[in-house]
């Protein structure tokens, strides 16, 4: 058995290319691109005017838009300042009706004051003393009534200051107490524990005399028995 032929013929490119012939070009070339129609600059002139009206109508449109925001701003405006300004005129309003109960109110008390001088003008000198303490007394009743309403907003001020006050005291009270038990509770132990350390040495020491005392008896024994044994070898 032979070796496989393998081998390929060798073809030039470019003979082959020129044996072909011309290639039909399917795009378009060059020539082309450069041959291809161009507007006029008059065309160009109409082109730019067309956008610009585009822009302006816009603007245009924008420009209204604007307008009727800003007349309905300037509607909720005056609503809201007519509110504010309804406020304002019923406060004064009631300020003013307040005014003229208080000038009436003095007013009236000035013409009581007048007709008891003008009575007492008329009348004796006794019934003059009389309206002057009675004045007097209306006065001091005033000064009274006055007096009585400070100390009251006073003692309403002062309440809650001294009902504070007395709560801090229990507090503390409170608190003494709690530090006290917690001394006691603490020094409980420790004199428990110094009792049980006496009562264990008092053991110990019990049983350590009660140890010598077992070891006195069996040494005393032991001589006992040898004392003993030493008679019964002399008798020998």
């Amino acid at each position: 058995m032979g070796k496989r032929d393998n081998r390929v013929a060798y073809i030039n490119p470019i003979a082959a290319a020129r044996a072909r012939g011309p290639v039909q070009n399917s795009g378009p070339t060059i020539q082309d691109y450069l041959s291809r129609p161009r507007p006029t600059w008059e065309e160009v002139k109409e082109q730019l005017e067309k956008k610009k009206k585009g822009s302006r109508a816009l603007a245009d449109f924008e420009d209204k838009m604007n307008d009727r925001w800003r007349k309905e701003l300037a509607k909720n405006r005056e609503r809201l300042l007519g509110g504010i300004d309804k406020e304002r005129d019923k406060k004064t309003t009631e300020r003013e009706k307040e005014e003229k109960k208080d000038k009436k109110e003095k007013k009236k008390k000035e013409k009581k004051r007048s007709n008891r001088h003008s009575s007492s003008s008329s009348s004796s000198s006794s019934s003059d003393s009389s309206s002057s303490s009675s004045s007097e007394s209306e006065d001091e009743d005033e000064k009274k009534s006055v007096k009585k309403k400070r100390k009251r907003k006073k003692s309403l001020v002062r309440r809650p200051s001294d009902s504070s006050e007395e709560e801090s005291d229990a507090e503390i009270k409170i608190k003494k107490k709690i530090k006290i038990k917690q001394e006691e509770d603490k020094d409980k132990p420790e004199t428990k524990q110094k009792k049980r350390s006496s009562e264990e040495k008092e053991k110990i020491t019990d049983k350590s005399k009660k140890k010598r005392k077992k070891k006195h008896k069996k040494h005393g024994r032991k001589k006992k028995k040898k004392a003993a044994s030493q008679s019964d070898s002399e008798l020998d």
